[in-house]
């Protein structure tokens, strides 16, 4: 017998004396995609249809050739399709019911992909008919609710949560899309907060229900009352969300993993191996990027739980003891019909079948580690421009935290002391530093020291002004909590001060090219109120005399850039123009830096050895 061919629904090729020879499914598709209604010749027509295999391949090609008037006069009979596949859900028979669920999801796609042409039709009216939306959404609503609240089975909660992604994720704007008006009516939010607290299912279903509820939070989320804004700002529940901090930990976790085996290939080539021992005198080019997938549904997930409900800022310093443990999917997933845009899960079904395992310090792991790795990585590449988002949301998310009182609490807590491996960018006149010098230290350290390599590596052409800002910003508040709580932190304030000063300097020196952009005298007066802050309350959380010490030396020796960024904002503020207002308060804020260096005999100081300063 001749191979059976099923492609584009055919179970044969034509010839010369024999039809091609279809599915069954097929055949019916084709009675739907007419004007008349298929159940008048066949009573039985919808009972039959979800017996069938769906063929999503036909289904979907079949809408994308039609064009919008075609599908307007079969409207009756898609209406008719949409609401037996509602009916199909409250069906015992679960093929009927998974059958339903990937018809729901061709539908829903293949409508939206005829609306971003010019046809101009409704999609409601498209799928559901303006007088029977309500009632048909309702129902499908509570028949999915049901399904993911049931002990039943893993896969056919698995396909809810894809039909809800693909019902979320269709437009490009989620705020577009009206079709969510009836999801916030009909909330399922318990159904997903159950999922997160319960173990087994968080394992199968935790990382889609985390990507749902982060993109169900956005929906017009600033122009009118969200339910899930509410009703997430005010869960309480442990077991939830300490489920929701280890989904994120895990995808979290997987992208570091998976970016630490592609730098180690990387550095294990014989390309590598050739060029370190050889030396970059004959290799003109920048070290090659190493590029790994971002995963920006989760970090959106991060920062709505982070900055939503204050009780999800306790999660962030938590071990998780499941960490490391494998276990094996209850049934495997049926195929689905759609992997929506920007909610790609970690490779290989992580977070669905395996509870990941960390590093070799996974005893001291939790979220905020893994999230400050994340962070290093991401933001060591700002040129791209979806890079330079994600590295945005990472410092918002800073932020966050850095503005929390108990979240500053843990972070400067001497008690809780991480081995913390920030990646940092390949540079040529820095080596590589070892993983294992790394000391442990308290969590807010990685933070600065994230601050600092950002600072000292981003000084380029395409200067990324708004990540600067934030940068700083997220200094300056853990600083004011510092002097606030009077906590002496046992830092390298050199290297922080260091960092600043050389920006102060690539600002003044790409004056004229920076400004065409940028309102630099803004970056420029947080700067100098951070020296202000260590000037006048340093013998308030410097750690020791030396540091003090150390601060005062490390001005006077680069008093130069002071001056001379004195002598700019004078320059402009005593002048007629744009810039006048902003460099008059630059101007003011270098007093305190001024008088400071007047305190001291310069010439005298400067001969002391450039290199430190040991008190």
């Amino acid at each position: 017998m001749a191979q059976v061919e099923k492609r584009g629904g055919l179970l044969r090729k034509s010839s010369a004396s024999k039809k091609p020879l279809k599915e069954k499914v097929v055949l019916m598709y084709d009675e739907i995609f007419m004007t008349e209604d298929p159940s008048k010749c066949s009573p039985r027509f919808w009972e039959e249809l979800f017996l069938m295999k769906v063929n999503l391949e036909y289904l979907e090609g079949k809408l994308e050739s039609l064009d919008g008037e075609e599908l307007m006069q079969m409207k009756d009979n898609v209406n008719c399709l949409f609401q037996h596949c509602i009916q199909a859900l409250g069906e015992e028979h679960p093929i009927r019911v998974v059958n339903a669920l990937q018809t729901l999801c061709a539908l829903i796609r293949g409508v939206h992909q005829k609306n971003k042409s010019t046809s101009g039709f409704d999609i409601i009216n498209m799928l559901m008919g303006f007088d029977k939306a309500e009632l048909c959404m309702k129902n499908l609503m509570e028949s999915l609710d049901s399904l993911l609240c049931a002990e039943g089975s893993e896969s056919l909660k698995s396909l809810c949560l894809k039909l809800l992604l693909c019902l979320v994720t269709v437009t490009d704007n989620i705020s577009q899309n009206t079709i969510l008006e009836y999801v916030m009516i009909n909330s399922i939010f318990e159904a997903i907060l159950q999922i997160l607290s319960h173990p087994p299912s968080r394992r199968e279903h935790g990382y889609d229900a985390v990507v749902l509820l982060a993109l169900l939070v956005n929906y017009r989320k600033y122009e009118s009352v969200n339910p899930y804004i509410v009703k997430l700002s005010i869960v309480d529940d442990e077991a939830t969300l300490n489920g929701m901090g280890l989904v994120i930990t895990q995808a979290l976790s997987e992208y570091n993993r998976q970016y630490k085996d592609k730098e180690e290939e990387h550095q294990s080539g014989f390309f590598s191996a050739l060029t370190n021992m050889v030396g970059s005198m004959f290799i003109a080019d920048a070290p090659e990027k190493i590029s790994v997938q971002t995963n920006e549904a989760i970090l959106l997930a991060l920062y709505e739980a982070v900055h939503l409900n204050r009780n999800f800022i306790t999660v962030l310093a938590q071990s998780h003891p499941e960490m490391g443990l494998v276990t094996t999917p209850v049934r495997p997933t049926p195929p689905t019909p759609v992997t929506p845009l920007g909610t790609t899960p970690p490779s290989s079904d992580v977070i669905s079948s395996v509870e990941l395992s960390l590093d070799a310090d996974v005893q001291t792991s939790n979220l905020l580690i893994a999230f400050l790795k994340y962070s290093s990585i991401v933001m060591q590449d700002t040129k791209d421009e979806h890079r330079l988002h994600s590295g945005k949301l990472c410092l918002i998310i800073l932020t966050c935290i850095a503005e929390d009182q108990y979240a500053n609490a843990f972070l400067h807590d001497d008690n809780m002391n991480f081995r913390v491996n920030l990646h940092r960018m390949p540079m040529r006149h820095r080596k590589k530093a070892a993983d294992k010098n790394i000391p442990c230290r308290p969590l807010v350290c990685a933070v600065l020291d994230l601050m600092v390599e950002f600072i000292v590596t981003h000084m380029m052409k395409e200067f990324p002004m708004d990540l600067y800002v934030r940068c700083v910003q997220v200094v300056h508040k853990l600083l004011c909590y510092q002097k606030k709580c009077r906590v002496r932190l046992h830092y390298t304030w050199r290297e922080l001060w260091s960092a600043l000063i050389n920006l102060l300097k690539f600002l003044m020196s790409n004056e004229t090219v920076l400004l065409a952009k940028h309102n630099i005298f803004a970056l420029a007066l947080m700067i100098v109120n951070l020296f202000n802050m260590f000037i006048t309350y340093g013998d308030t959380f410097l750690p020791t005399p030396s540091s003090y010490d150390e601060l005062y030396y490390e001005i006077i020796r680069m008093h130069q850039s002071f001056d001379n960024l004195y002598s700019m904002v004078l320059r402009l503020s005593t002048n007629a123009g744009q810039w006048k207002e902003a460099a008059g308060k630059v101007t003011h804020a270098l007093v305190n830096i001024r008088v400071s260096l007047c305190t001291f005999d310069c010439p005298r100081l400067l001969h002391v050895d450039q290199a430190g300063f040991n008190s």
